[in-house]
C-alpha cells in the first residue's frame, strides 16, 4: 500500500483498513460480512451454484414512452446539423455543471483536442498527465505536437498524486491534464495551487465525471477549462459526443470557432467578408443527438445519487474482507460519479490466487468484473508518435530517445495499481441495495476458496 500522504481529514470516512489487517492476522474468515446473502457452498468455478442467476441493468436507459417524443421531432423537424436543439443542450449543461459556457462536440477526445490547441498548447510543450487513464487524454496531447509527461498515481485514491506533480515541472511545462478518472475527483485544491505557484493552464479530464463534487463545486469547473464525453458507455450517454466548459468567454470563442473550420465567433472576428479567421476544423453536434442527451440529463441527478449510494454500500461490505482494498475518496468530495467502481485485490490474502483466476470465478457467480487500465506510459503509441514526421521536426533526437523517456516517465506505482485493480460497471452500482449484497458475497466465497479455485484453474 502506497505511504499515506494526506491528514485523516483529506479523506472520506472508512479510511482505515487496521481491523481488516488484523481480522487477516488473526485468521478470522467465517461470517466476515453481516447482512449479505449467504457465500456458503461451493464456488460456482468448482462446479456449486452461482450466487446471481438474474441479470443487470441495461445501459444506456431509454423509456419509449416518455424518452422518444423529442428526439422524434427533431429527426422529423428535417433540421438536423446543429441548431436550436444544440444550443439548449449546451446551456442545460452549463447550468448543469455550474458553468458559464459550454460547447457541444463530436466527442470527448475532440473536445480535449480543442481545449489543449485553443491555450495554444502545442510543439516543444510538455504536458502533465497521469498515466492511469483512458487513451484519449494522452493523444490529446500527442495530437496537439506536445509531449506528454507521466506523474505517479496515488494507488489508493487511483487518481494522479498532486505531490509527485511539482518534481515534473520544467521550464517547458505549459499545463497540467487531470482526470477524474473512474469518476473519483482528483485533487483539485491542491492541483489548483501548483498551477498557480508555476502559472500553468489546468484542462480538467472530466470525461468520466458528470456531477463529481468537491465541496458542492462540480468537475469541470475548477480549472480554466474542463471537458466531457458522452459516449454509449457513460453516465450520460449519447453514443457520441463531447463537451467543453469554461468561464473564459475569449477560450470559449476560439473553441467554437476552431469546431466550425475556424469560421467568425464572437470575439473571434476580422474585416467583412474575410471569410475563415483560423485553423480549424469539424467537431460539430448533430440535433437528434442533443435531444437525446436532454432526455438522459434528466435522469442522471437521480441516477448519480443511486451510485453513490450503492458505492458506498458495496464498499463498507467488501472491506472487511482480507485483500480487498477498495477506492478512498479525498475528505473534501461531496459526491463521486462512480463510473466505475474500484478496489485493488492483494493475492496473497486470496492464497496467491491470480487475479485473472478471482475475476474468473466472479463472472462464474454471475459478477462481470474488469481488470481495468494497463499502464499508459509504456503502450507502443508513444514510439509510434515519436517516428512521426511532425515529431522528428518539433523535436530533436535526444527528447525522442524512446528508451530515455520510458525511464523518466517510470511510474512504479501505477504499474503495481495495474496488477491489483478490479472494476465494476457503473450499471451494476443502478441495480438495488440487495444486489450489492450479491457482490459481496461472491468475493467472500471466492475467499473462503481461494487455494481450491487455486488449483482448480
Amino acid at each position: 500500500m502506497a505511504k499515506k500522504k494526506y491528514s485523516r481529514r483529506e479523506f472520506v470516512k472508512q479510511n482505515s483498513l487496521a481491523g481488516l489487517g488484523a481480522a487477516f492476522t488473526l485468521g478470522i474468515s467465517p461470517g466476515i460480512i453481516a447482512g449479505t446473502r449467504s457465500s456458503a457452498g461451493t464456488p460456482a468455478i468448482l462446479g456449486g451454484q452461482k450466487i446471481r442467476t438474474k441479470g443487470w441493468p441495461e445501459w444506456p436507459v431509454w423509456n419509449s414512452s416518455t424518452d422518444e417524443a423529442s428526439v422524434l421531432e427533431s429527426l422529423r423537424s428535417g433540421v438536423w446539423s446543429r441548431a436550436g436543439v444544440v444550443n439548449e443542450f449546451e446551456k442545460k449543461w452549463a447550468e448543469t455543471i455550474g458553468s458559464k459556457r459550454c460547447l457541444a462536440t463530436v466527442n470527448g477526445t475532440n473536445a480535449l483536442i480543442a481545449a489543449l490547441a485553443q491555450f495554444d498548447i502545442g510543439g516543444g510543450d510538455e504536458v502533465i498527465v497521469p498515466p492511469y487513464t483512458f487513451i484519449a487524454t494522452v493523444q490529446a496531447v500527442l495530437m496537439n505536437g506536445a509531449m506528454p509527461v507521466f506523474v505517479d498515481t496515488d494507488p489508493e485514491t487511483f487518481q494522479i498524486d498532486p505531490e509527485k506533480i511539482e518534481a515534473k515541472i520544467t521550464p517547458r511545462t505549459k499545463a497540467i491534464l487531470p482526470v477524474h478518472i473512474l469518476g473519483l475527483p482528483a485533487n483539485m485544491v491542491r492541483i489548483m495551487e501548483i498551477a498557480k505557484k508555476h502559472d500553468l493552464i489546468v484542462i480538467e479530464d472530466a470525461c468520466q465525471a458528470w456531477m463529481a463534487e468537491i465541496n458542492h463545486k462540480k468537475m469541470g469547473t475548477f480549472g480554466d477549462a474542463g471537458c466531457f464525453s458522452f459516449q454509449n458507455s457513460k453516465n450520460l450517454a449519447i453514443g457520441e459526443g463531447g463537451a467543453i466548459v469554461s468561464d473564459n468567454d475569449d477560450f470559449m470563442d476560439r473553441c467554437y470557432s476552431y469546431h466550425n473550420y475556424g469560421n467568425p465567433y464572437g470575439s473571434v472576428i476580422g474585416e467583412v467578408g474575410a471569410g475563415t479567421l483560423m485553423l480549424g476544423t469539424k467537431l460539430r453536434t448533430t440535433e437528434y443527438q442533443a435531444a437525446i442527451g436532454l432526455v438522459q440529463m434528466e435522469r442522471l441527478g437521480e441516477e448519480t445519487a443511486k451510485r453513490s449510494e450503492n458505492a458506498a454500500y458495496l464498499k463498507s461490505q467488501i472491506r472487511k474482507i482480507p485483500g480487498i482494498l477498495p477506492y478512498e475518496l479525498y475528505g473534501n468530495v461531496t459526491m463521486a460519479a462512480f463510473h466505475l467502481f474500484p478496489f485493488r485485490y492483494k493475492k496473497d490474502a486470496f492464497k496467491d490466487l491470480p487475479r485473472s483466476g478471482f475475476l474468473k470465478a466472479l463472472r462464474e457467480e454471475g459478477i462481470p468484473a474488469s481488470d481495468g487500465y494497463r499502464p499508459l506510459n509504456k503502450m507502443p503509441y508513444l514510439s509510434h508518435a515519436f517516428q512521426t514526421k511532425n515529431f522528428k521536426r518539433m523535436y530533436s533526437s535526444r527528447e525522442l530517445d524512446y528508451n530515455k523517456y520510458l525511464e523518466n516517465n517510470h511510474c512504479p506505482l501505477n504499474d503495481r495499481l495495474c496488477e491489483e485493480a478490479v472494476w465494476f460497471s457503473q450499471r451494476m452500482l443502478l441495480a438495488e441495495k440487495s444486489d450489492m449484497d450479491d457482490i459481496a458475497a461472491a468475493i467472500e466465497k471466492i475467499f473462503r476458496n481461494a487455494e481450491a479455485i487455486k488449483n482448480k484453474i
